[in-house]
């Protein structure tokens, strides 16, 4: 063979070789987001600051009663994005802490707040009666509801949401405190729970997340 057409020769294989190569590497990109848990062309999932819960199997409804009487589920909210927090009226700084922070969210957030609905549910409703509640979530904005239910139903709710709840005996029997979950699930404006937020990461952090899901389509 003359060298001009060893030449071509070894041009075409090292032609081949490199396609093979950039074939191998996109091969392993591709693995590479699958192994990242992200789908090749998929979009990338928000960043929050909270626990991103995006797919749990819990939190998905709950069925109580608001301070008026009437019957609450979260389908009633569906459209608006919605933070439940478990707590209780005597709780002495875990419960007001977080609902001023979510007062203070909402009016940061402008005329965006009135998208984000807070609802309160009471793990004491033995001492927190229809009256009390309204009075206490009126504390923090109109438009915060209160939702309580018999002891069973408090249990249902609190299970459905993971959320942990114990009596701690006072000097009286109506002195106890309320050992509970401090946190708050939040879910979409589809119904979908997609965060836990640790007590006391702040509202700069919430404001950041709740910004995340208002802009996402209902």
């Amino acid at each position: 063979m003359n060298p001009i057409a060893r030449r071509a020769g070894s041009l075409v294989l090292a032609a081949r070789a490199a396609a093979r190569v950039a074939a191998l590497l996109t091969t392993l990109a591709a693995g590479l987001a699958a192994c990242d848990g992200q789908a090749p062309g998929a979009a990338a999932r928000p960043s929050f600051k909270g626990v991103d819960i995006t797919g749990a199997e819990y939190a998905r409804n709950l069925s109580l009663t608001d301070p008026d009487g009437q019957r609450r589920t979260l389908a009633d909210y569906k459209g608006k994005v919605v933070v439940v927090f478990f707590g209780y009226t005597q709780c002495p700084d875990v419960c007001p802490t977080t609902m001023a922070e979510l007062a203070e969210v909402k009016r940061q957030l402008g005329a965006d707040g009135a998208r984000v609905q807070g609802l309160f549910v009471t793990v004491d409703p033995e001492r927190d009666t229809a009256a009390l509640l309204k009075a206490y979530v009126a504390n923090f904005g109109p438009d915060i509801v209160g939702l309580r239910g018999s002891p069973d139903e408090t249990k249902a709710a609190a299970k459905e949401f993971k959320v942990y709840f114990s009596k701690v005996p006072g000097k009286t029997a109506t002195s106890y405190t309320v050992d509970h979950t401090a946190g708050s699930y939040v879910l979409d404006a589809k119904g979908r729970v997609r965060l836990f937020t640790r007590y006391g990461s702040g509202a700069p952090a919430l404001i950041d997340d709740l910004k995340i899901l208002l802009a996402e389509p209902a």
